[in-house]
């Protein structure tokens, strides 16, 4: 059975990628003929990014995982670097710093932050000279990296993001045995931080505001909110079928980036998207078991960190678009449209679909052995 494990996290994804395609070319036609007179300029962007996903997806498949654990504090650093160069280069847009032209082209940093996050810490936990259970061994040095590159993301800002660095960062902490006095005194205190910065940064305190406002008074957090919800709504069991949206035409701002889970729930019904969800639900599950199955702790740890993340973006996302939580701007993982997030998925998931392979071999080699 374990022979199938890495199939799952290859075919899910190449399944999740697909239905990305299909939507975007969907949720963007509207605006892509009303930007650049060409309905399908959008998602023609989008069709190169998810060719590309799919080939990182099998090169990082093939690339021995154990290869990034001694390089992964340089790899970390150079990523914290330009994280930094990003805060004082880049131009603003929508009150945020956020991406990176390099000229041939742009790109997001924070996207590949996660990853390379979660990849640093299993790393160090996997180090047998530190001791996570000790504040001054092992512990402190994983919260530097922590507070480091979130805090470099926060400040963009992109509070969203940085929450759910903190939030994967520890869990993986947790799971490795870390005190619970050193993960609640410094959880507490970056909360509190989190807090005062979501205070100073008027969009972020615009978008808690309105939310709280609309708990208050039985209402939705904000018009974009309200256009998803009516497109959820409007697809009833089976949706209204595919290419028959009509919160793509303009009314559901960002239909084809946060907010598709809303278009996918709109022209297949409920059944389509539960079914979206069934799928990373599946992903998350395998990439358990793959974790499990690890023959080493930095593999453990690295899936744990890869896993949570992906399930925690794809349901906070349809969260948001289901008006539960305040908006976030977490894409939906290998469906929204967008190149940085689907190719440092593809990255991650293609590390997973290795860790489950070499779990095999090895498992391959140990049995032939006992057998002589």
């Amino acid at each position: 059975m374990k022979k199938f494990y890495p199939l799952v996290i290859f075919f899910g994804a190449i399944i999740l990628i697909s239905m990305g395609l299909y939507l975007v070319m969907s949720a963007s036609s509207t605006y892509s003929n009303a930007l650049f007179s060409d309905q399908f300029h959008l998602f023609s962007s989008h069709l190169v990014r998810a060719g590309v996903g799919v080939a990182v997806l099998i090169a990082f498949s093939m690339i021995p995982y154990r290869v990034y654990k001694n390089g992964s504090k340089i790899i970390l650093t150079a990523v914290v670097l330009v994280l930094f160069i990003t805060l004082i280069v880049s131009l603003e847009v929508k009150g945020a710093r956020r991406w990176l032209d390099i000229g041939i082209a742009t790109f997001q940093p924070t996207e590949f932050a996660k990853l390379f996050l979660f990849l640093h810490i299993a790393s160090m936990l996997a180090d047998p000279e530190k001791d996570i259970r000790d504040f001054k061994k092992g512990f402190q040095q994983a919260l530097f990296w922590i507070v480091v590159t979130s805090g470099l993301v926060i400040a963009q800002p992109n509070i969203s993001n940085g929450i759910l660095l903190i939030s994967v960062s520890f869990l993986i902490l947790f799971l490795a045995g870390a005190k619970f006095k050193h993960l609640f005194l410094s959880g507490a205190a970056l909360t509190s931080i989190m807090v005062l910065v979501m205070v100073f940064f008027s969009h972020s305190r615009a978008r808690l505001q309105s939310y709280l406002d609309a708990i208050m008074n039985d209402g939705v957090a904000n018009s974009q909110v309200a256009q998803a919800i009516l497109g959820l709504g409007s697809g009833n069991w089976w949706g209204v079928g595919i290419g028959n949206s009509s919160q793509r035409n303009l009314f559901l701002p960002e239909a084809y980036g946060d907010f598709i889970f809303a278009i996918l729930g709109e022209e297949t019904g409920f059944i389509g998207a539960i079914s979206l969800l069934f799928i990373y639900l599946v992903i998350f599950i395998v990439g358990l078991i793959i974790a499990k199955n690890a023959k080493d702790s930095f593999g453990v740890y690295l899936s744990i960190g890869i896993i949570c993340a992906f399930i925690t973006q794809a349901f906070v996302n349809a969260l948001v678009a289901m008006g539960a939580i305040p908006t976030t701007g977490l894409t939906l993982p290998l469906v929204s449209y967008g190149g940085s997030s689907l190719i440092v998925f593809c990255m991650s998931l293609g590390i997973l679909i290795n860790i489950g392979l070499n779990n095999l071999k090895e498992t391959d080699e140990l049995e032939a052995v006992q057998k002589t």
